[in-house]
This record gives structure tokens, sequence and C-alpha cells, in this order.
């Protein structure tokens, strides 16, 4: 039995119409055993994912998510138990950041053909991120505080991104929210913890990443050492730059070859914390859920089982 969730809104529309034009048909004509799920609002893809796990006491557990990074990050959410879980993805989002990073295919039949028959279970690395307040997330690809949550937390609201989804050009969003982002940034100075080593003092930052996978924000390649089965955190820190360079230095991220440019640095650790001047966006996997000065991100080896290619 497969319990497939699907955010009709991911991609703009387009995990709905991926859902009825293409993966239902074919699972009716393959003969496959499955019950689908809709969320509606944001938050119900967590509830979905918790109900799925209460009422299946079967184990493992095959849940496939339709939808972006978000929607993964989501039903994370409403996984208490992730060892019970085989997780199956069809990637319908706008960055895929994650898919991009597994290769996983574009093609929706390609997708599902790897979760219904040729895909194998791989264990893969989660992180859990603590505010102060004690409240958590999950995250599988990144989390970040700074410029990149707040381009995230800008680009759910932009007016053009439905547009610019419908005509395979979602970057294309990122890229603009992300260049007025540049030019608005404050200055703010943080001090970072890796593991249990003394602080590193940032005077000023525009971001700060800690990443298990390579992407994010939509095929930047902001940690190109990143493995999601070492048990570490892959931590980009983008300090103080003028903020014309800092433009000159987004596109190489891209190639994941702007650590060339001094003030742009790079650490490895199992757990980070940060502690900023002032609160600022924080995103995990591209969801943004509120402001905050400080928290800690850890990683947790072999959370989780995913099909894979």
């Amino acid at each position: 039995m497969y319990h497939i969730i699907i955010n009709p809104a991911s991609g703009s529309g387009k995990g709905l119409k991926v859902w009825h034009k293409k993966i239902e048909p074919a699972l009716q004509h393959r003969g496959v055993s499955y019950t689908p799920y809709f969320s509606e609002k944001s938050g119900d893809v967590a509830k979905l994912a918790e109900n799925i796990l209460i009422t299946d006491r079967s184990r493992p557990i095959v849940i496939v998510v339709i939808g972006g990074d978000g929607s993964l990050n989501e039903a994370l959410y409403g996984m208490p138990d992730t060892d019970a879980v085989i997780l199956g993805y069809i990637p319908t989002g706008s960055s895929n950041d994650l898919a991009r990073d597994l290769n996983l295919p574009k093609n929706p039949i390609d997708a599902l053909d790897i979760v219904v028959n040729t895909g194998r279970p791989m264990f893969m690395d989660l992180a859990r991120l603590t505010y102060d307040d004690g409240s958590e997330r999950l995250f599988a690809v990144s989390c970040g505080i700074g410029f990149d949550a707040a381009v995230c937390e800008e680009v759910k609201h932009a007016k053009m991104k439905s547009f610019l989804n419908k005509c395979g050009l979602g970057v294309l969003t990122y890229l603009g929210v992300a260049l007025k982002q540049l030019f608005t940034a404050q200055e703010v100075s943080c001090r970072i913890f890796l593991d249990d080593n003394s602080p590193i003092e940032i005077k000023s930052f525009l971001f700060i990443a800690a990443m298990l996978h390579r992407y994010e924000g939509g095929g930047f390649k902001f940690c190109p050492a990143a493995d999601d089965r070492d048990g570490l955190l892959n931590i980009c820190t983008v300090g103080k730059l003028p903020k014309l360079l800092i433009l000159l230095a987004l596109p190489t991220a891209y190639l994941g070859i702007h650590y060339i440019f001094k003030g742009i640095t790079h650490y490895t650790a199992s757990c980070i914390r940060v502690e900023a001047s002032k609160p600022l966006w924080v995103h995990t996997d591209g969801e943004v859920t509120r402001t905050s000065c400080s928290f800690t991100a850890s990683c947790l080896p072999k959370s989780i089982q995913l099909l894979i290619p």
C-alpha cells in the first residue's frame, strides 16, 4: 500500500495536474494499491503524514510526497518516528533542490517508476533545527538565516511566481527577489559555534546556510562538498563583502566556485549554533515560519529511508 500525499498547489498548480493527468492513471493502469491524500492549506501535509502513521500500524510505511521541497519538509514535520517510514518523492515544486541533488527524474512517470518499481531505499541524513524556546523543525536539504531565508519568504508572495513557473522559468523568481534582497539587506553581526569549538565571530554577514545537500534556492550550489550520508552539516557563511561583489559572486554559486571570494567561507560540523545580533528570517528547506536571533542545528545521521534511482 502506497500512501500518497499530494500538494495540489505545488509548482503553481502543477502538483494537481501531474496527479490527475499522469500519476493516478499510471497507478490504476499498473494495478498498484494506493490511498491519495490532498492538502488544502499550509500545515495540512504535516497533519496528513501524522495521521497516516497513527492509523497504519504496519512497518515500514511507504509515504510518497508529490510536491516541492517545502511539501517534503512539512511531511517530515508530521513524522515523529521517521524510522517507521520509507519515503518516495515525485518533485513538482519550483526549486526541487533535493531531487536535483539525488538525480531524481524531472519526468513524473519516471519518478513514479522509481517509487513503485526500480527504486532502492537509501538511508539519508536529516537534521533538526531547535529554537531557544524549544520548538523544532526537521529539514532534509538545508536551513538558513538571513538573505536566503528572506528570499524564500518573499518568493512565497511574489506575483510573478505562478506565471514564471508555468513557463518553466521559476528560477527567475528567485533571481529577481535575490537581487532585491541583496541591496536592501541590513548589516548584522553574529557568532557561530561549531560542535564544541570556540565561537567564530562574524562582524557582518549576509546569510549562513547549514546544508545536507549541495543545492538550495533553485540550483545554487552553495555547498558543493555536501554529502547526505556523512553525518555532517556543510556550512556556507557569506560575510562582509561589497554588494556589487556579492552580485558577481552569486552566479558563481551555480557552479559551486563561490569560495574563491574572500569573505565566503566553508565549514563542516555535526552541530552548529548561530547567535545573531538581531532577529532575521530563518528557513528549513525553503519553508519560512518565523524570525529568530538564535538557533541550533544538529545532524541526525541516517534518519530516514528514501527511494532513489
